[in-house]
């Protein structure tokens, strides 16, 4: 069981990792075998499938998305806590809500993400 706290520092980091923009801290989050999927993807890499494999996939991802996205800023509203697993509900580009379910290793990394937004993006 991932506990609140532990659940709230994760969270923490990861959204101050985004705001820096600093895509190593953004991607020292990650497995290196992490699933992520997001309806972010279909319209950045123009994959239908919205998944991405692997951290090294992950980082082309999130520099494209930092370059299309030069002034992202997020801003937290809550962390709710799972069994090894938290989500994120936030303020992401566009002004838009987004939430991130988001499964937690044994070492505090993120292994998968399913993320969502307020509308189409």
């Amino acid at each position: 069981m991932l506990g609140e706290k532990t659940a709230e520092q994760i969270a923490q980091r990861w959204l101050d990792a985004w705001n820096s923009h600093n895509l190593d801290e953004i991607l020292s989050h990650y497995g290196e075998e992490v699933q992520f999927f997001s309806p972010l993807i279909t319209k950045l890499l123009k994959d239908p499938s919205g998944k991405i494999q692997g951290k090294s996939a992950l980082r082309a991802y999130f520099a494209q998305g930092l370059m299309a996205y030069p002034n992202l800023k997020f801003e937290p509203i809550q962390v709710l806590t799972g069994v090894n697993s938290l989500v994120i509900y936030y303020r992401s580009v566009q002004n838009l809500f987004a939430a991130e379910f988001m499964v937690i290793d044994d070492q505090n990394l993120i292994t998968h993400v399913q993320a969502h937004y307020s509308s189409s993006v």
